[in-house]
């Protein structure tokens, strides 16, 4: 039988030791996160992103602040995240939130991309209606001969998100369907952690 997770009281401390766990035995994308947004009419919406940033301050990710998610942050600065481990038997939801990081926390990040991702971070109007692959391709080499081999300077348009959690909930299956769950809220960002077992 695994430890209690349940003993637990920090839950950032927590997610930091589950990711770990990912990391080290989830095949694919350990970092990867289910990210739920609502566009103007309230309709949710959601997508696949990649975490690229965790601390006592929230989850940090990075996107085209143009897309349509970027659009309904902007408009709607709230968010929920999930992470499913499914060789692990875990998952991990966040809701809370959402503010931009500082532009010094982009530009860091932006630097530390790939070339080619940074390339398509220019050429792609991320979310827009594309008329074919020849249209991207073509955008791509525009912004490849613009840079040259020189230093790519981040895309106004680009930067990053950071959900700051009020409720955070632990999942982990147990047999005949009794899993565990702790969900960890609170009412502010500054405000104490409260923590719960829930029923599965």
């Amino acid at each position: 039988m695994s430890r209690d997770f349940s003993d637990d009281n920090d839950p950032f401390q927590l997610f930091s030791t589950w990711l770990r766990d990912a990391e080290a035995g989830e095949p694919n994308d350990p970092n990867a996160m289910a990210l739920a947004t609502v566009d103007s009419d309230g309709l949710p919406d959601l997508r696949m992103v990649l975490l690229k940033g965790h601390d006592q301050q929230g989850f940090v990710f990075y996107t085209n602040a143009e897309s349509a998610k970027g659009r309904e942050l902007t408009a709607n600065p709230q968010a929920a995240l999930l992470f499913h481990w499914k060789s692990l038997r875990r998952q991990v939801r966040v809701r809370g939130p959402v503010v931009a990081v500082s532009d010094a926390e982009s530009d860091d990040y932006f630097a530390s991309r790939p070339r080619g991702s940074q390339i398509g971070a220019w050429a792609s109007r991320q979310s827009a209606a594309l008329e074919s692959r020849f249209a991207l391709e073509k955008a791509v080499a525009r912004y490849t001969a613009k840079f040259g081999l020189g230093a790519i300077p981040r895309p106004p348009h680009w930067h990053g998100f950071r959900i700051v959690p009020l409720a955070i909930e632990f999942w982990h299956d147990r047999p005949f369907r009794l899993h565990d769950r702790i969900r960890f809220s609170r009412g502010t960002k500054d405000a104490p952690w409260s923590k719960d077992r829930l029923y599965p």
